[in-house]
């Protein structure tokens, strides 16, 4: 019953709102988020679509692996270096795109699991860059250590810091739980006289474990609903994310160079939000239940 009571009282809080749907994030049944496959097969993983997204942003990552270089006159800013193995393609995607993988100067990252992470000792080797990590992820990366190679942490930062370099500025917005540091971040870019305001989606919401043994909610049931209200706070133009699927990437990829640019899509972002929380939603209530009621052998 106070399970209920619960969903009941995040409604009336207006977390679960509905939203309008948008063009090109899906809204998708429970079902089909919770069967979505975010890193897809091997093949997707080092599928390189190396492609323009707005301004002085750019694509430099797999199909379902994103990575995203910022770039600028006084070098460039790489977020997520993947797998080890991502790496020789990311920089085979900047040089495609016509840019020095070697005037990488920041690499940051979406949060710190092997799939977004592995590859930064590797990028420091080969281009010297300051690794920036968000304070709660770095006990969490200093277990990833390829080949023995420490991980590098050059800056930690914190909640709402920024990282700036040659006249852009992303700031870092702290979204936990599926990972203690997690990480959002938000920058504008200009293009065509326009300001654009982006988003790029740290990590997937309402996964892990929500309730424990005995059926008490986690601290991360507390942590996913704050990251969820932050999140409908942030003003959002271009949506991007972790993952290629989360903001349906090869739909947009695919319409990319037509009159109207595709990854501006702020409804998108909406949608995406409510397919977490029917992810999030579902992921309590099914461990309510297998807690609550126990296979009996």
């Amino acid at each position: 019953m106070w399970f209920r009571a619960l969903i009941a009282s995040l409604a009336l809080a207006g977390l679960f709102a509905p939203q309008v749907a948008a063009q090109t994030v899906p809204t998708l049944t429970v079902q089909e988020v919770l069967a979505r496959n975010i890193n897809g097969t091997q093949a997707q993983q080092m599928r390189p679509i190396p492609h323009k997204i707005i301004g002085n942003l750019y694509y430099v990552g797999s199909e379902t692996l994103s990575s995203f270089l910022v770039v600028t006159p006084q070098g460039h800013i790489l977020i997520n270096s993947n797998f080890e193995r991502n790496v020789p393609l990311i920089k085979a995607s900047v040089e495609k795109l016509g840019f020095s993988f070697k005037d990488i100067k920041i690499l940051t990252t979406s949060h710190g699991h092997i799939d977004h992470v592995e590859g930064d000792a590797m990028v420091k080797e080969m281009t010297g860059a300051q690794v920036v990590m968000m304070a709660e992820d770095v006990p969490v990366v200093q277990k990833i250590t390829p080949g023995g190679k420490p991980h590098p942490v050059d800056r930690i930062i914190h909640d709402r810091e920024e990282v700036a370099l040659g006249g852009t500025t992303l700031v870092a917005h702290l979204t936990p739980a599926h990972t203690p540091g997690c990480n959002t971040w938000t920058t504008t870019i200009p293009e065509g006289g326009k300001t654009y305001n982006v988003v790029i989606l740290g990590c997937g919401l309402g996964t892990g474990q929500l309730v424990d043994q005995n059926g008490k909610i986690t601290k991360e049931v507390d942590q996913y609903i704050s990251s969820f209200r932050l999140l409908r706070t942030l003003p959002c133009d271009v949506f991007l994310a972790a993952h290629g699927p989360q903001y349906n990437l090869m739909a947009k990829y695919a319409n990319a160079g037509n009159s109207t640019n595709p990854f501006i899509d702020p409804e998108g972002y909406k949608t995406e939000l409510d397919n977490w929380e029917k992810y999030f939603i579902a992921q309590l209530g099914m461990q309510m239940q297998a807690a609550l009621n126990p296979t009996r052998k």
